[in-house]
């Protein structure tokens, strides 16, 4: 896999068991990457023990004056030279795009499984821990796959220059053959406690990055209490806390790195005292002893790769937890059924858990006392299942289950939009151009949002667009736009797609009761003939509804139009109207009673 054949066209299914797991399979995932790198890396590191060979000769010859020898042990300087020089670019080439096409495949999985589960990923995990997961994670797992090459081929190399130094001279090599793996291992007994302390800096940082997140998306509030003080105080200690466990967790990774460099220059010293003593003694040449000394002086470098490895594992396996866990979050219980693509969904949009029905072609209402039963019943109908434990029983939009359609087919036949869009930085242009069918321009549905206003002050804040609103730049999460305007445009960005079914959560609740009555018309008019359900308990809505379904308790008790309801209905009254009514409240029908009045009204 190279760089330019970036993203993959299938990143493939990962095992998400476990952290470690998933560090495997991404291995696996690019084998041949791993062997071109080995490689590159075994004859860097093979040109590198080679050296002390050719040093050794040089040495010799000198020493009996042996021209030939010597310029033997030129030639092979040099071509040790030009096997280092290549191996080295190479081995980083190979490397870097090992990290590259691993992160590229973890962040293309995360964005996979982004769209997926839609809005309901963040209620499962942690809006910070899913974009710590796709930034920070990732190039932790992508530096593991890059070190890996590189720690395979600083093993083979120190287990050819053990064997190659026996060979070459027994005396001495088996000294060596027995103190490299020592050093090698040395440092394994530190690194579950290193690990540990590494763990709990993270879980630190990202305390401390959730904090400052709250605070600064709340810094309106807090300034209106006085607490930027308070909670500066807070992250001032949090950071402190983050400080103190960098320090400790450096300690321990400083203590392993020394432990590196003492440990080969103990070894040093000990092949030193030991080949002058056998020197001395003529039992082996002066030629002999600097080539051992040289090879063993070298090991240094493959070593380091021990701890490099050590250390990306550490740091790896939590991220690489962490992303399984993300990765192995589901869109819900039940299974595509085989042969969905040909299905055609369309007619009524049924949930059987509630008995609320929404016949095709029409505005329907729906009042639920409870605003967070409305956010989970939207997410409901747009097949998103809201926990992982809840009941699965899947919405039919024209008695096919949701849940046995494609995901692609899903999303274009059903769009809900929740009670807080989030509108994304960029032009207005740029904002309205998603997928859509094409039969409802951008102009009519920012006409039917009512969003005169938000463009005639875009085009006031235009700069160098000639007062042109479209190509006028939205802020981040449009922070420069009020609340109603914000709302406005996420209404004309759903609308523009306009879909089979399209559900509105709250569509107008941060705007003012003049501006909701335009919209509500405005949506009406434009959503004529397809099927529309907006959760809300607005008058000015409800009243330009074709129907209205109460929900009350999770199940649906009364339909009927606005004022019907107002008149016969008086828990639908004290949603509505905010009343209370001294007369008892009837029983909650069964879901069969209610499709039997639906019957009747029909």
């Amino acid at each position: 896999m190279q760089i330019r054949d970036l993203p993959y066209a299938d990143p493939g299914v990962p095992d998400v068991r476990s952290g470690t797991r998933f560090l495997v399979w991404l291995g696996r995932q690019q084998l041949g990457g791993q062997v071109k790198s080995m490689l590159w890396g075994l004859l860097h590191h093979l040109g590198i023990a080679g050296l002390p060979l050719g040093i050794g000769i040089a040495v010799q010859a000198v020493v009996d004056r042996d021209g030939g020898r010597l310029a033997l042990a030129g030639g092979l300087l040099v071509g040790f030279g030009a096997a280092i020089s290549a191996g080295d670019v190479m081995l980083h080439r190979t490397a870097v795009t090992n990290w590259i096409t691993a992160a590229a495949r973890v962040q293309q999985l995360l964005s996979r499984k982004t769209a997926e589960l839609g809005s309901v990923l963040t209620r499962r995990v942690a809006a910070g821990e899913v974009v710590s997961v796709s930034t920070g994670d990732v190039e932790k797992i992508g530096w593991f796959v890059e070190a890996l090459s590189r720690f395979a081929a600083g093993a083979v190399t120190l287990v050819v220059i053990c064997v190659g130094l026996t060979v070459y001279q027994p005396a001495l090599g088996i000294v060596v053959a027995v103190g490299i793996p020592v050093l090698a291992l040395s440092v394994l007994p530190l690194l579950p406690r290193a690990t540990r302390r590494a763990d709990v800096q993270r879980e630190k940082a990202g305390k401390a990055t959730e904090l400052a997140s709250d605070t600064v998306a709340g810094l309106r509030v807090l300034r209106g209490i006085g607490g930027e003080e308070l909670f500066l105080g807070r992250y001032r200690a949090a950071s402190q806390e983050v400080r103190e466990a960098a320090v400790r967790s450096a300690r321990m990774w400083a203590l392993i790195a020394a432990i590196q460099v003492v440990l080969p220059g103990i070894l040093l010293i000990a092949v030193a005292a030991y080949g002058a003593r056998l020197a001395l003694d003529g039992r082996i040449t002066v030629g002999e002893l600097v080539t051992v000394y040289s090879a063993v002086a070298l090991t240094y470098h493959p070593l380091r790769n021990f701890e490099e490895i050590a250390m990306a594992f550490s740091f790896s396996r939590p991220s690489a937890k962490r992303a399984a866990r993300v990765l192995a979050l589901t869109r819900t219980a039940t299974a595509p059924a085989a042969g969905g693509e040909d299905r055609e969904a369309t007619g009524d949009l049924y949930d059987p858990l509630t008995g609320l029905r929404a016949p095709a072609g029409l505005f329907t209402a729906v009042v639920c006392g409870d605003p967070d039963v409305a956010g989970r019943l939207a997410d409901r109908l747009g097949g998103h299942p809201t926990e992982p434990g809840a009941d699965h029983t899947s919405v039919l939009l024209g008695g096919i289950p949701l849940d046995e359609l494609p995901l692609e087919t899903a999303r274009t036949v059903v769009l809900v939009q929740d009670k807080d869009p989030v509108l994304l930085s960029g032009t207005l242009h740029e904002l309205l151009d998603v997928p859509r069918s094409g039969g409802v321009l951008p102009d009519r549905a920012l006409a039917a949002a009512r969003c005169e206003d938000v463009l005639d002050a875009l085009a006031q804040a235009s700069v160098d667009t000639d007062g042109d609103p479209m190509r006028t730049r939205i802020t981040e999460r449009g922070r420069s736009l009020s609340g109603g305007q914000r709302q406005r445009l996420a209404l004309a960005r759903s609308l523009v797609t306009d879909p089979e079914v399209l559900v509105l959560d709250e569509p107008t609740s941060a705007v003012d009761a003049h501006t909701e009555a335009r919209v509500a018309a405005g949506v009406s008019e434009l959503r004529e003939g397809r099927t529309t359900v907006v959760l809300a308990s607005s008058p000015l809505l409800l009243d330009r509804a074709d129907r209205v379904v109460l929900v009350h308790e999770g199940q649906a008790v009364a339909l009927g139009t606005h004022r019907e309801l107002l008149a016969r209905e008086p828990r639908y009254r004290a949603v509505v109207t905010r009343e209370t009514d001294d007369e008892p409240m009837p029983p909650t029908p069964r879901v069969g009673e209610l499709e039997a009045l639906e019957g009747e009204t029909a």
